[in-house]
């Protein structure tokens, strides 16, 4: 639970950031450490779309097994602890805030780790199975797939980062609209540069060349735009619902104090 608020010294501050750095290197660890233990089974849910397909990965040194089953494991790990971090990233933030602030950046700790790890779900189930069966058809007869698991399991974690990330949009838009920095009119006026970013970030994001698969990606990013948007007017009416019962409320004082009466 955040502390009361308080005046701390510079050196406090960075003691405090120094425990928070602590514990969530130590999250992470003991939350890799567990995912190694289960890394078989993690490693058989990756090398599913491979497998699928009739392929298997092959290694080319004596360590690459063993380091890759390390990045699988600080992988895992990181997305396994990421409710400790956010969690100490609130911890350290809390006291700054005012009580209603506090409830707000709560719910936005909350937010990221789920919306992160929807992002990543949606990418794994989504676009990398797609994406490996695809870019395996062009190997064709004359070629002889030898994929390393070194770069199989580099290719799966660069493809599901991503979006994890994009996928916090409505969150970020949600913010943002609280910082009154942009409109749902704003968005709305703006619709057709986010199709052609969002065409263009799939573009950048999907392994595969074929427009096909473009478009998949394309579809789920630009509803995330959408949905921010959606998020935004909430946002908006929430506010202006705020606003006017707090008139209205400074209305009903006004007029509960009426003048002393002459006797």
């Amino acid at each position: 639970m955040a502390q009361p608020k308080k005046e701390m010294t510079l050196l406090e501050h960075l003691e405090e950031l120094r425990r928070v750095l602590l514990i969530c290197i130590i999250a992470v660890g003991i939350c890799a450490v567990g995912a190694y233990v289960f890394n078989d089974r993690i490693m058989e849910v990756l090398l599913s779309p491979l497998t699928a397909v009739g392929y298997r990965p092959v290694v080319t040194g004596i360590t690459e097994a063993f380091m890759v089953r390390i990045k699988l494991a600080l992988f895992v790990g990181f997305l396994a602890a990421l409710p400790v971090i956010l969690w100490q990233v609130w911890w350290f933030v809390a006291p700054a805030l005012e009580k209603a602030e506090q409830r707000y950046f709560l719910l936005f700790v909350f937010g990221t780790f789920f919306l992160f790890l929807a992002g990543v779900v949606f990418g794994f189930f989504g676009v990398f199975r797609v994406a490996v069966a695809f870019l395996l058809k062009f190997t064709g007869s004359q070629l002889v797939p030898m994929l390393t698991i070194d770069k199989y399991i580099s290719f799966a974690i660069y493809l599901l980062l991503p979006f994890g990330l994009i996928f916090e949009l409505p969150l970020v838009s949600f913010v943002v609209a609280r910082l009154g920095l942009i409109s749902s009119a704003f968005l709305a006026r703006k619709r057709r540069y986010a199709l052609l970013i969002s065409v263009i970030v799939a573009a950048a994001i999907t392994p595969t060349p074929d427009m096909i698969t473009c478009l998949i990606m394309t579809a789920p990013l630009y509803a995330l735009y959408e949905v921010s948007l959606v998020v935004v007017k909430l946002t908006e009416r929430a506010e202006a619902r705020k606003r006017t019962h707090e008139e209205a409320g400074e209305e009903e004082h006004g007029q509960g104090v009426l003048p002393a009466s002459n006797s």
